[in-house]
């Protein structure tokens, strides 16, 4: 079976094969998931033997693993938490507390997609520019901890939605920026892995918060006057707040400017990347402003069909804001119902780090994508044509695993259609992640309480999102491979796809596109 990914003699893209498991044994140590052949290296390191810049790069991609992977999962983690801990809220008395009525509580959930649509590009315009992920990261969280702690102060409608949009505009500086982060340590064939980690933040949040609030909730209602919701923004923005020391500490900046790396490190880390097309980041970022890469993201079809993928798939995972909503319909107690959204999520953090192992070995991108979004179509199916409670559990053990493993692949895929140069394909993952989460601002109006228990109208809803986005991944697919004959050929327009000073002469012939 072979698809484009894998050539003996260079180790880049050319051909893909999937391979045996022991070919690719070493596929997170390294990285790569591929022998590679060590040629074309920087000065300090051509005293080093193939074997020896083996076990450099290894090394390497462990160091930069374990430094930077734990902390931005567990930034993540808080980022989720004090984003999304008012749908467990809900179930603490938040509406009644604070007197909500009609779609009110909606709009509270979909107005913090405002702020954080607005500012996605100009945040990750700023990082770039600032070039310190380690300050820029560890500043959001400071200043949305502190939002989210004072929502548990909040006193009415008003309140509630001022924070709200707030938080949504600090937070949005967080996620983007850690993926143009990851794509500037990692090559391609390594990134949609290390993004599934990082996603996996979300997940373990998702499913940690339903248990933490179900302890708040059942043990902290009425304690010293306050209601149990409020305790819950209180102690998990607390918590934010408390861990951004440690993350500054931690968080490593891009592999030209680290400290904790040796010269050798940072050079066998920039002649991978430099591997992937040609040249490196360090290449080519003085060359382009932000503005340019701007203007050469949004002209680039590969960016909109992505976007589009992405958004509609967004819409579909309009579900996750209301799952303890969703859940509740199972009619179980409130402690029950909360310890129930735990299982799906768990499932999920399992699921999708295989299968986002599984399509970095292979190096193929369309079905790992189209196969989680029928399974969950096939989910929402069950969930809106039955009450039986196994049946719709099942649905709902399966719709999360489902939406998330198509979700970390999209989000790669982004980056592996812009390799070069960095701020274009930092403004095309703030563009992607601003156009989708744009879904979050009116699909909150699709679960109104009256729905309840099938929520007919948001789950047909989400079967006809899903079959758009099918429809959409199959054209970009196409479109991949078309680009990849050209390059075959020697009649791709380099200028075009990758911005000025990224002319033929400098793209490695045997790099492909990702499909």
């Amino acid at each position: 079976m072979s698809q484009d990914f894998k050539d003996e003699k260079k180790g880049i893209v050319s051909e893909v094969e999937i391979v045996s498991e022991q070919e690719f044994k070493s596929n997170y140590d390294s990285g790569i998931g591929e022998e590679l052949e060590y040629v074309d290296l920087p000065e300090s390191l051509q005293h080093y033997t193939q074997e020896e810049l083996k076990q450099l790069d290894k090394k390497t991609t462990r160091k930069i693993d374990l430094r930077m992977m734990p902390m931005l999962i567990y930034i993540y983690i808080l980022n989720y938490l004090d984003r999304n801990n008012i749908a467990a809220a809900r179930l603490g008395f938040l509406e009644e507390d604070l007197g909500l009525v009609g779609n009110q509580y909606q709009t509270c959930v979909s107005i913090l997609f405002v702020g954080y649509i607005l500012f996605q590009i100009p945040s990750n315009m700023l990082l770039n520019k600032i070039g310190k992920p380690s300050i820029y990261i560890t500043a959001t969280m400071t200043l949305w901890g502190v939002l989210s702690t004072c929502t548990g102060a909040v006193q009415s409608y008003g309140g509630l939605l001022a924070v709200r949009i707030l938080l949504g505009t600090i937070e949005a500086g967080f996620f983007a920026g850690a993926l143009a982060t990851l794509s500037n340590w990692y090559d391609k064939k390594s990134l949609s892995l290390r993004n599934c980690i990082l996603y996996s933040g979300s997940l373990m949040s998702s499913a940690w918060s339903g248990l933490i609030a179900a302890g708040i909730i059942d043990n902290m209602d009425h304690k010293g006057g306050l209601r149990s919701w409020r305790y819950l923004f209180l102690i998990e923005g607390a918590i934010t707040v408390v861990s951004v020391p440690f993350a500054y500490i931690i968080l490593p900046d891009n592999p030209s400017n680290t400290k904790f790396l040796s010269q050798e490190e940072k050079d066998i880390i920039q002649w991978k990347l430099r591997r992937d097309i040609g040249t490196s980041d360090s290449d080519v970022e003085a060359e382009e402003s932000s503005w340019t890469g701007f203007l050469l993201a949004v002209k680039d079809i590969k960016v909109w069909l992505v976007t589009l993928i992405l958004t509609f798939l967004v819409a579909a995972c309009g579900v996750t804001n209301f799952f303890p909503s969703v859940v509740q319909t199972l009619n179980f107690d409130t402690t029950t119902t909360l310890c129930l959204t735990a299982p799906p999520y768990c499932i999920a953090v399992v699921a999708t780090f295989l299968w986002a192992r599984h399509a970095d070995k292979t190096g193929e991108r369309y079905f790992h994508v189209v196969i989680p979004l029928i399974g969950a179509l096939v989910a929402f199916i069950i969930a809106a044509s039955t009450l039986n409670v196994g049946a719709r559990y099942f649905a709902m053990c399966l719709m999360i695993p489902s939406l998330y493993c198509a979700f970390i692949l999209i989000l790669t895929w982004m980056s592996n259609c812009c390799p070069r140069p960095p701020v274009k394909r930092a403004v095309a993952i703030a563009l992607m992640n601003c156009i989708s989460n744009s879904t979050s601002i009116w699909n909150a109006y699709l679960y109104p309480s009256g729905d309840a228990p099938r929520y007919l109208t948001a789950f047909i809803c989400n079967c006809v999102f899903i079959l758009v986005a099918i429809i959409f991944a199959t054209i970009l697919r196409f479109r991949l491979k078309v680009l990849n004959k050209r390059i075959a050929e020697g009649t791709i327009d380099w200028q075009k796809e990758l911005g000025k000073g990224n002319d033929a002469s400098k793209i490695d012939p045997d790099f492909r596109f990702l499909h």
